[in-house]
């Protein structure tokens, strides 16, 4: 006699011992058992995590502005002696608590970075686009994707240990308080801007040094290998080598001065907004991932008779680097951490402006006397070029030496791309000539045309060094400047490459880098993603790599009885 539902439900120990064992010769029932005692399990951890992680982070907020942050005894305060004949009082007053000055906060000052800050996180959406645009419509889904998860990567490693790592006091090589921002004090240094103001900002430029990587890295990098590289550089190489030039005690920030690094040189390394810190770390990242994965399959070269891949969606390549030159007003001006210098942040503004427009005009002339093209591609990353170049220089240069440093620049990303097309690195975007070459040329014109006439009074020594009036070889300066300027860059990108390389190859060896072979030729916004950036379109057979083999789908429609293949996204 047939069981009813309810008696089917109340089987005895040993018949359910009996079904356990017929499930688990199923693959399927073995992959299901899997997949829910490891999300059990992980829960638990979760779980446990919480419970001792949260009572120490709801006790490390930030110290509030009326009271002294632990670990630093109040100032004195000047009182007057009694008269020796007066009596002592029978209950003294307690004193009033003594306020630092780096624990008030300046509403104007903290206001000023979140805009500017707002502006440089803008920046992603450029990125977005920028990349989106440069690649192939097949991998535009990956470019997505990546960046947005390397963003609200970076935002939680930047909160966890990155800021600690670089703007903490430690030693000259890295900081080592205020993880998870506690213990943090109100402001940070005595700049008046709140320190989550503070955070938000530079969180911002973390998010930008990593994204810059990705660009050199299209259209062959796994997903997995996206996600490692990108903790490396958001958790420790960009905030490490950072806070040597950023830092308050970092060693190129104090360059020069007695018992310091080399002080007979007299001066330190100056990178006002990162040509170097950001530029040219992110690009030497770049330069590595590129080197070690290889170029895409097809690519052929121009010594091998071929060229670049063609982008595939110019207008969003071009409109996102209008959108990253919009965000570069919040990233150099908002440096100054200060909207009370009122005469610094319009000649920032200014001079990013003009290196900008100088850097587009050189790069597109040139590529014309070259080609007799005006090329879209060279005008975008050569205004992209000078906004990295004038990023260093551009609280200390004149409007017309900001005009001849992105000039130059237009000129050094056309060369760098011929470079790397001559040594066959495969550079989709150009990242590696926009960022790292010109983040050099950017510092070092630091110490050419500084033009000895800019200072900030009382500028913080946490903040950027504005208290100097620098003056660069072309100004009667000397050599000191430009000297300070290249031994600070060759340190922090050979330093860069060295890590930068020993990641990726790592990461290789492990075959969690480059993306297979039949993934790639599938494209990895179908493969890594599962679905296409333009799912209504039908691009033709020619958006397979050259030189690839068309993979001809199951499905194929038929016309006149001959197959057709139905043609794979580009």
């Amino acid at each position: 006699m047939a069981r009813t539902s309810c008696e089917r439900d109340k089987l005895s120990f040993s018949e359910k011992l009996t079904r356990l064992g017929t499930r688990l010769r199923d693959p399927e029932w073995r992959r299901y058992g899997f997949a829910l005692a490891s999300g059990k399990v992980l829960g638990l951890l979760a779980i446990l995590g919480l419970t001792i992680l949260l009572p120490l982070l709801l006790n490390g907020s930030p110290v509030r502005a009326d009271e002294p942050p632990p670990g630093n005894p109040p100032a004195a305060v000047a009182t007057t002696a009694p008269a020796a004949a007066a009596p002592a009082p029978a209950a003294p007053a307690p004193a009033a608590p003594v306020v630092a000055a780096k624990d008030i906060i300046n509403p104007l000052n903290t206001v000023w970075t979140l805009i500017a800050a707002f502006l440089v996180f803008a920046m992603q959406v450029g990125f977005v686009m920028l990349e989106a645009g440069f690649c192939r419509s097949r991998e535009t889904v990956n470019v997505l994707v990546e960046c947005v998860f390397d963003t609200c990567l970076c935002g939680i490693l930047f909160w966890a240990f990155g800021y600690a790592f670089m703007f903490s006091e430690g030693n000259g090589f890295i900081g080592y308080h205020w993880f998870f921002l506690k213990g943090a004090p109100a402001t940070y240094g005595a700049t008046g801007v709140a320190i989550l103001a503070h955070w938000l900002f530079q969180f911002a430029f973390a998010d930008t040094c990593s994204t810059i990587t990705s660009g050199a890295m299209i259209g062959r990098t796994d997903f997995i290998g996206d996600i490692l590289y990108s903790f490396a550089v958001s958790g420790f190489i960009y905030p490490i080598i950072g806070h040597w030039a950023w830092g308050p005690d970092g060693f190129l920030a104090t360059m020069g001065s007695a018992g310091k690094f080399l002080p007979s040189l007299g001066t330190n390394f100056h990178d006002f907004a990162g040509s170097t810190v950001v530029h040219t770390i992110g690009g030497a990242v770049a330069l590595a991932g590129a080197v070690v994965l290889g170029p895409r399959l097809g690519r052929k070269f121009k010594r091998d008779g071929g060229g670049p891949m063609t982008p595939h969606d110019l207008t969003i390549a071009v409109c996102g680097g209008l959108l990253l030159w919009f965000g570069w007003y919040g990233f150099n001006p908002g440096s100054t951490l200060s909207a009370m210098d009122f005469e610094g942040i319009g000649r920032v503004a200014a001079n990013t402006t003009l290196a900008a427009c100088a850097a587009g005009l050189t790069a597109v002339f040139y590529i014309y006397v070259r080609t007799g093209k005006w090329d879209p591609g060279s005008i975008t990353n050569g205004f992209l070029a000078g906004l990295v170049a004038i990023t260093a220089p551009c609280y200390w240069v004149s409007p017309f030496g900001s005009v001849m440093i992105g000039g130059i620049a237009g000129v050094i990303v056309i060369l760098g791309v011929d470079l790397l097309e001559y040594l066959r690195i495969d550079d989709p975007i150009g990242a590696v000539p926009v960022h790292m070459m010109n983040g050099i040329w950017g510092t070092l014109s630091l110490g050419l045309f500084a033009s000895g006439q800019y200072s900030a009074i009382g500028s913080d020594p946490v903040a950027p060094d504005l208290s100097t009036k620098l003056t660069g070889l072309f100004y009667g300066g000397g050599a000191k400047v430009l000297a300070a300027q290249a031994i600070g860059s060759v340190i922090i990108t050979f330093a860069t490459l060295a890590v930068s390389f020993a990641v990726m190859l790592a990461l290789d060896a492990k075959g969690l880098l480059r993306l297979s072979e039949d993934g790639e030729h599938d494209g990895l916004d179908i493969h890594e993603h599962g679905i296409s950036a333009y799912p209504e379109y039908v691009i033709s057979a020619l958006a397979s790599p050259a030189g690839a083999p068309l993979r001809v789908p199951v499905h194929s429609e038929k016309v006149s009885g001959t197959p057709t293949p139905v043609p794979q996204s580009m």
